[in-house]
């Protein structure tokens, strides 16, 4: 027996003194609500109600049993909100990369406020994402992929110190920063290329180093860059070229270029925490909210410019290796 049930029925007949209008208040049919009254009657084993009258009337059990009733059905509506209140100041704590944009983060945590949904969002580096939502620490988080297989890709270009002469943006290929052959050269090393945390991911390294054999680059020329303030200050001081995003690159007053190379670009996938609101999806609203903070486009989107429709064959070999 659904104890609560059968007190909602005596209690709404009680009140109501009619069997029709207390099935009306609680949007049941009246045969069901005058099961549950005999049902609740074999329970407490006498009658609730005298139904011998025209009208129905309460009995003397009846009367001496109601408030006891009231009183169970106001503690279980009491539960449920307690209940409620307690899912909703539950935080969820989201695994983003460190070098998210701000303004978009705040975004995404106002959404959440508005749809009840506290968030908390952790900078995190992307073997550590993809933990936390196998143990559950994390409800959702922004996952590393291959660019041409996730659903968000991010545009990664070099940044370097800021540009006197206002040199317009130019997609940068490899074959590029192969050391020129002169005197000046030869004298200076070349500055490294750095990599963020962000970037220090296994496949990605190795799509990297692939590409850079081929551009001819030497051996050592692409190195992790440790702490990212350390790193910024040997790029805005021009002796290190940064991999990043434009929108880190232009937080840090640094100038950007993009690599040509969109298979050296990063891919982001927005997942849930395996059993997450039942199905592991990930609401719509967050999902954008995550992308626009990592500065992400449509994975399948056409690159602006000469050629956007077609794919550079450069990612084709980065991708295959």
């Amino acid at each position: 027996m659904d104890l609560l049930a059968h007190l909602d029925a005596y209690v709404a007949t009680a009140e109501e003194q009619s069997f029709s209008r207390a099935a009306d208040r609680l949007g049941i049919a009246q045969p069901l609500l005058s099961r549950r009254i005999k049902t609740l009657e074999e329970h407490f084993e006498g009658l609730l109600f005298d139904r011998s009258r025209r009208q129905i009337a309460t009995t003397e059990l009846g009367v001496l049993l109601l408030p006891y009733a009231r009183d169970v059905l106001d503690r279980a509506q009491r539960l449920r909100q307690v209940a409620r209140s307690a899912r909703r100041s539950r935080v969820c704590a989201v695994g983003v990369p460190a070098d998210c944009a701000p303004a978009a983060l705040a975004r995404g945590l106002r959404a959440g406020t508005e749809r009840g949904v506290a968030l908390g969002m952790r900078e995190l580096p992307p073997p550590d994402r993809v933990s936390g939502l196998a143990d559950g620490s994390l409800g959702y988080a922004l996952v590393r992929g291959a660019p041409e297989e996730a659903a968000f890709r991010v545009p990664l270009g070099l940044a370097s110190a800021p540009s006197q002469d206002g040199t317009a943006l130019h997609r940068v290929h490899l074959e590029e920063l192969r050391p020129r052959r002169t005197r000046a050269t030869a004298r200076t090393a070349p500055p490294p290329l750095l990599l963020l945390t962000e970037d220090q991911v296994p496949y990605f390294e190795d799509r990297l180093a692939r590409a850079a054999a081929r551009a001819g680059l030497p051996e050592g020329r692409i190195r992790p860059a440790g702490p990212a303030a350390t790193a910024l200050a040997e790029t805005l001081a021009g002796s290190a070229l940064l991999l990043c995003t434009e929108p880190f690159a232009r937080q840090h007053g640094a100038h950007w270029a993009p690599l040509a190379d969109r298979a050296l670009h990063r891919g982001y996938d927005v997942r849930a925490a395996p059993g997450r609101n039942g199905a592991g999806e990930v609401p719509g609203w967050l999902a954008a909210s995550l992308a626009a903070a990592v500065g992400a486009v449509p994975a399948r989107r056409a690159e602006p410019g000469p050629g956007a429709g077609s794919e550079d064959p450069r990612a084709r070999l980065a991708a295959r290796g």
